[in-house]
């Protein structure tokens, strides 16, 4: 009896998995249609029209490396790559160090559910609004932030229109809007960390800072590489502040590459140009995100 009862439960195992991976199939359907429809096709078909002349009205002409051979002599191109990346650094550095602070604060002083969704609120604003009101006050001549730097005696300043300011400013304002975001996944890193590890070093005479640099951060690795990975990606796909703003002025200096890939796309109807540049910002992510995760081992914790 007993081996005839082990028989039908294999035989009818198979039928199990087989039913259960149909009802996985069916609520996986509605993301993997979209994923389909709004990732990989159109993925695809952008790689194909690097390869070719195409202005949307007429059909694609396949001409080969062309457009990638004109990149290697597009001074325009160098530049927003290096505009871009100025904008990265400025952006990625201010707002790590801001939400990481904000977060080990939130962590060791308050819980409170109200601060942190007052740190939240900026994230939640359309970042286009965010780049509209920001805009409007640091206006040159109407600004309630020059009126207020005249009050003290400092003379106005052109955030938008000076060259050397332009792309500070919008760092700033990506920084403001994002760092709540930021410092909550950092602080959700920071509550899976032992409260036994603090205590012990509390124990042991351990100050806040050496607590901080010889527990915290190296625990906090893991959560810090995929913040890190997500904030970079995000930042050089930078495109909705410079585009309310300063539309790539003044003189290029805004002019960073996802707004010179709209340019060339649908303003000057370059449609294979624009996909080469964009295969191009493809791979750049691509390997920037491998080498983040590689050189900061964020696969390994510190936690036993």
């Amino acid at each position: 009896m007993a081996v005839a009862q082990g028989v039908r439960e294999r035989e009818s195992a198979p039928r199990w998995r087989s039913r259960e991976a149909g009802v996985a199939l069916i609520f996986l359907a509605p993301a993997l249609l979209g994923f389909i429809a709004f990732y990989a096709w159109p993925t695809v078909r952008g790689v194909y029209l690097s390869f070719t002349d195409y202005d949307l009205l007429t059909a694609p002409d396949f001409s080969g490396l062309d457009n990638y051979r004109r990149l290697l002599t597009d001074d325009v191109f160098w530049n927003s790559l290096w505009v871009t990346l100025k904008y990265v650094v400025l952006n990625i550095g201010v707002q790590t160090v801001v939400a990481l602070a904000l977060a080990v604060l939130l962590h060791r002083l308050t819980r409170s559910t109200v601060i942190r969704g007052l740190i939240l609120l900026p994230y939640l604003i359309s970042n286009v609004v965010v780049a509209l009101v920001w805009y409007w006050m640091a206006d040159y001549n109407l600004g309630i932030i020059n009126q207020m730097l005249g009050w003290i005696g400092i003379d106005a300043i052109g955030f938008f229109g000076d060259e050397a300011w332009a792309i500070p400013t919008i760092a700033g304002i990506n920084v403001w809007r994002h760092m709540g975001y930021t410092a909550l996944l950092i602080f959700a890193g920071l509550q899976t960390i032992n409260r036994d590890v603090y205590e012990a070093a509390a124990v042991d005479g351990a100050g806040e800072f050496r607590i901080f640099f010889r527990i915290t951060l190296p625990l906090l690795r893991p959560v810090l590489a995929l913040v890190l990975v997500l904030t970079v990606i995000g930042s050089w796909q930078i495109f909705d502040t410079v585009a309310v703003t300063t539309q790539g002025g003044p003189v290029d200096a805004t002019r960073v590459i996802q707004y010179y890939i709209f340019d060339q796309a649908f303003t000057r109807f370059d449609f294979g140009y624009a996909s080469a540049i964009s295969v191009v910002l493809f791979l750049i992510l691509a390997g920037v995100a491998f080498a983040q995760l590689k050189l900061l081992r964020a696969g390994e914790s510190d936690q036993s």
